[in-house]
């Protein structure tokens, strides 16, 4: 699996990551109905167009997935279901703190499986919006990096 830096953003490439994105949400985001994905959709073509740091996570020049980083946040991360449980998500996520300094996601409460794989990642919730950023009754759980990338101290060890 290859992971590269998108600066540019072809038609192409673009209607490949809004497909990875639709089948990634129909698979693991069983609280939307298909009205929602439609609505959405646009919406997540845009933030694509517009994403500071795009990396696509790419199997023989065919995206598999990809990640947008903005101002120390995975904004967005989805993974075809094709290659959910390889890996892959776990790469994006380490790159995006180690060379990008992200410590913190959002995610939808009603996506335990995205949830779990952010805490085994060093995630944790600090806080919970009754709505997302559209205004969807969809509950939204803001997650923050539990402590630095090298630091030698978890949140539960003891300070010297």
């Amino acid at each position: 699996m290859e992971l590269t830096l998108y600066k540019e953003r072809p038609p192409e490439l673009m209607a490949a990551l809004a497909g990875v994105w639709r089948r990634s949400v129909e698979a693991t985001h069983a609280f939307l109905g298909l009205a929602d994905i439609e609505r959405l959709e646009p919406l997540v073509k845009a933030a694509l167009a517009e994403i500071p740091v795009l990396i696509v996570a790419s199997d023989s020049d065919v995206p598999a997935g990809f990640m947008g980083l903005a101002d120390g946040k995975i904004e967005m991360l989805f993974l075809s279901p094709d290659y959910a449980g390889q890996g892959t998500g776990r790469r994006l996520v380490e790159l995006a703190i180690r060379t990008y300094g992200v410590r913190y996601v959002d995610v939808n409460e009603q996506n335990p499986g995205a949830r779990g794989f952010y805490e085994h990642m060093g995630f944790e919730a600090v806080e919970r919006l009754a709505r997302d950023d559209q205004g969807n009754p969809f509950p939204i759980l803001k997650m923050r990096l539990r402590y630095e990338d090298g630091d030698n101290a978890s949140p539960d060890s003891p300070t010297p």
